[in-house]
């Protein structure tokens, strides 16, 4: 039979779909993808490990079996994590393979776009708002809206999401479009590869005869002399040309450490926009998009816990969920409060372990400066106690959800305006000062391990 994999998947599900309950079939077979067909291996993509975990022990040989009876063919069943897979499915359409570590291109320029994240399937919130709004009027009116944009903010929060959405949007308007989305990571592996194999001017037109360059992560470019030097002449060219940059990092450009000058600059050229964590009604409204999309029958009250106990980041919230399914699918038990609270019982006391608060960072940076917590809260001006006060400070303004007058009265009774001032010092002498971009790291990591 020589029918394109994603029909004869099409046509496997039903026999699978037969020998399942619903709930299973829903949870597991209906989030894969079929990629490809190598030799007697049929490969398919799977959201997360989790996933490829029930699927290699429960329905591995399930799957197989209905294949045979579709194929007459006996296939070996390989499972790829979507990240794994983007590479395989992006192959599997253009008909050219290449290294791993390398951008996809073929006559007019691949992209390595997840088909999942586009602005349909974004949740919009109020601490995603402004960000999306301007992915979106980039993705309207590239080169002509914002140039650059960049999209800041902590793990899991979406930016991601956002570019491949921008990528998608751009392409389903413009078919002919060259679009790229890389990682900074491997970007500075493309680079080093095109150095070693003496092929430098066929990875700068890779990167500068496109119309829209996505590069996420762009902060681990900083520190790496080469990369930052070929960085800085692609954006130029990309500008000069009218192109439209999209970048993405887990901070300003302000904040990243040993990012050069006019690096930082340019960045700062177009539009910054910042992605907070997610309040509670934006992770309400993120689980019950999970759960419909998902096909997922969950109560509301097992979500509410989940978005009251989860607060990070999107990526820890849908993964709650799909913990609570997977839970209640293995031990044959209905979703409820009780079975949810067993389910995450160690992801929760594991976070309320590591919580963040104002007491533990005057505790940790006093030690650190071989001071009181009560000199931190005194009204001592010394440089020796003011520095660290304001370091202290800065950390919980950045590592807690403390309002300003809230730190300032944990200081001794301070104004809001004071921890104002102190957050803004300290974030500018990160600029240049490398002694405290070590003490911010040394103090953090701290932090994290109390």
């Amino acid at each position: 039979m020589n029918a394109h994999p994603k029909e004869i998947w099409e046509q496997s599900l039903n026999i699978i779909n037969g020998e399942i309950t619903e709930v299973s079939f829903n949870t597991w077979i209906k989030s894969i993808t079929p990629v490809s067909i190598e030799n007697d291996t049929f490969i398919l993509s799977v959201p997360n490990d989790l996933t490829k975990g029930i699927l290699t022990s429960k329905y591995k040989n399930l799957i197989a079996n209905a294949l045979k009876l579709i194929t007459s063919k006996k296939y070996n069943i390989k499972f790829l994590i979507a990240s794994e897979s983007e590479e395989a499915l992006t192959l599997d359409n253009t008909n050219k393979r290449h290294n791993k570590n390398s951008v996809l291109v073929n006559d007019e320029m691949s992209t390595m776009l997840n088909p999942k994240y586009t602005f349909d399937s974004f949740v919009i919130g109020n601490s995603n708002r402004f960000a999306h709004a301007a992915s979106l009027a980039v993705a309207e009116s590239p080169s002509k809206a914002y140039n650059p944009l960049f999209i800041y903010g902590g793990v899991g929060l979406g930016k991601t999401h956002l570019m491949h959405a921008i990528g998608h949007y751009i392409l389903n308007n413009n078919s002919k479009s060259k679009v790229v989305y890389v990682s900074s990571e491997k970007f500075t592996n493309e680079l080093i590869n095109s150095i070693k194999d003496d092929k430098n001017v066929e990875f700068r037109n890779k990167y500068r005869n496109i119309d829209v360059l996505l590069i996420d992560d762009i902060q681990f470019i900083a520190g790496k002399e080469r990369t930052q030097e070929e960085f800085f002449h692609t954006f130029n060219a990309l500008y000069e040309a009218n192109k439209q940059i999209i970048l993405s990092s887990d901070r300003p450009p302000k904040e990243i450490p040993t990012l050069e000058d006019r690096l930082r600059s340019r960045f700062e050229w177009g539009l910054i926009a910042d992605i907070q964590p997610p309040d509670f009604e934006t992770r309400m409204a993120i689980l019950k998009k999970k759960a419909d999309v998902e096909n997922l029958n969950i109560p509301n009250e097992v979500m509410v816990y989940i978005a009251t106990k989860i607060k990070s980041n999107i990526r820890e919230l849908e993964g709650a969920l799909i913990r609570i399914v997977a839970f209640s699918s293995l031990t044959n038990k209905e979703i409820s409060i009780d079975l949810a609270v067993e389910a995450l019982k160690d992801i929760i006391s594991s976070k309320q372990s590591k919580q963040v608060t104002i007491d533990l960072i005057q505790d940790v940076v006093a030690n650190y400066y071989n001071l009181k917590v009560d000199d931190l809260k005194s009204a001592r001006r010394t440089r020796n106690v003011a520095f660290p006060r304001q370091i202290a400070m800065y950390l919980c303004r950045k590592l807690t959800d403390m309002s300003l007058p809230k730190i300032g009265e944990e200081f001794g009774g301070r104004d809001h305006t004071t921890v104002i001032h102190a957050y803004e010092k300290i974030s500018t002498n990160l600029k240049q000062d490398e002694s405290l971009q070590n003490a911010i790291g040394d103090l953090t990591k701290r932090l994290n391990q109390n």
